[in-house]
């Protein structure tokens, strides 16, 4: 949903995930497996 969402232009792709990884680990996760790594690793 979120890269349809960023394709037509209704939100910032970046920072939704980074949002959404940023609440992953303030909810103590200790593993997260996405299908935002490339774009995560690439923003990196």
């Amino acid at each position: 949903m979120v890269k349809a969402a960023a394709l037509n232009g209704w939100i910032d792709k970046q920072k939704v995930v980074m949002e959404t990884m940023t609440s992953f680990k303030r909810a103590a996760s200790d593993f997260i497996l996405t299908y935002h790594t490339k774009d995560i690793a690439r923003w990196f």
